[in-house]
């Protein structure tokens, strides 16, 4: 039935316009995101049948995450949905973004404490349904953070898809205001005995799972993508199931301008798209979930690896030149910019 399932939280995002900080803004950008949300929507964007799952709470926030969704060819109709309490006992969660330039850096804060899906349990939710036809699963390393029961449901999750005979690909996506190093790698070590595609960057794959790359700086800022294949190698070594291996690679000059590109590794070669240097930022929030997208799209698609990673590559960084998580770009804008189109204005 579906190309493509997701499951995580999905939050109201609040951005200050202009570059602003948040407390000197007196009006804020509403919309939503969330990792999982953002890779369905991106898919959907690009054609494939796309379903978000989650646990969300009845009031306007969760009314308004929902009709984001749908409104972007997503179908919302697996989220559980529960009664709203009057006080916010349970809640739906936000998030505050102030867009860095310059040596400014980017910055976001969560507000998502006591949120519905923190409460999920498993058995809420029916996956033998949901992957009944379905041909791939999407996961990111954020939903086990939010709480045990989460991170239960989310291996309950990938345990069913792979029973289902449905691959799964998982994003480390490391989030240090989540939760510890030492509780991720826990968790995430688990998490990955269930997947076919793993995805994540060097300090994903340090922080989330303990695999550090040589040449790393402190910041992440920079990679040598040789440095980056022993990590591949020794992940594939350690996890035999794991058929794929992709990341992003940054080189953050400054709070505008990065240098970008992708990697996959299938366990015995490494592809390579090209560097986009000096990437223009306008707001890089989703970056990595639309290389998710554009590598799942092209791999339901048959794509060669090469053209899988050249094209992950070409998205995700037309995703940056977008407000907010959700990635705008057509396939044929990625196709254009991973053949290094020109960008002469089109009339």
């Amino acid at each position: 039935m579906y190309d493509l399932v997701t499951f995580g939280e999905a939050m109201v995002r609040l951005t200050s316009p202009d570059f602003r900080r948040l407390e000197q803004s007196p009006t804020l950008l509403i919309d939503a995101g969330g990792a999982e949300l953002n890779v369905a929507v991106n898919g959907a964007q690009l054609g494939l049948r796309t379903a978000w799952a989650s646990r969300l709470v009845d009031n306007w926030s969760g009314k308004f995450i929902a009709n984001k969704g749908r409104e972007l060819g997503v179908d919302m109709s697996h989220i559980v949905w529960m009664p709203f309490d009057g006080v916010g006992l349970e809640r739906n969660g936000f998030y505050h973004v102030e867009l860095g330039a310059g040596p400014r850096a980017s910055s976001v804060t969560y507000d998502r404490g006591y949120s519905a899906i923190s409460n999920i349990q498993p058995g809420e939710i029916n996956w033998s349904q949901i992957f009944d036809g379905a041909r791939w699963f999407h996961l990111s390393g954020i939903t086990p953070a939010l709480s045990e029961s989460a991170a239960a449901v989310a291996k309950e999750a990938l345990q069913a898809a792979r029973a289902a005979d449905v691959t799964t690909s998982y994003d480390l996506n490391f989030r240090s205001k989540l939760w510890s190093a030492e509780q991720a790698q826990a968790a995430n070590r688990e998490m990955v005995k269930h997947v076919c595609v793993l995805i994540g960057n060097e300090e994903d794959f340090e922080m989330a799972l303990g695999f550090k790359a040589e040449g790393t700086t402190e910041s992440f800022s920079q990679l040598d993508p040789e440095s980056y294949k022993e990590v591949a190698q020794r992940v594939c070594e350690a996890f035999p199931n794991i058929e794929m291996i992709g990341t992003t690679l940054r080189d953050a000059k400054t709070g505008w301008l990065n240098d970008w590109r992708t990697l996959l590794f299938d366990g015995s070669d490494f592809y390579l798209s090209r560097i986009y240097e000096n990437l223009e930022l306008v707001d890089r929030v989703g970056g990595g979930d639309s290389f998710s997208a554009g590598l799942i799209y092209s791999l339901l698609n048959g794509k060669s690896l090469q053209e899988a990673v050249d094209f992950g590559g070409g998205y995700s960084a037309l995703a940056h030149t977008f407000p907010g998580d959700f990635n705008w770009a057509t396939a044929e804008e990625a196709e254009k910019a991973m053949q290094a189109g020109s960008v002469r204005i089109r009339r």
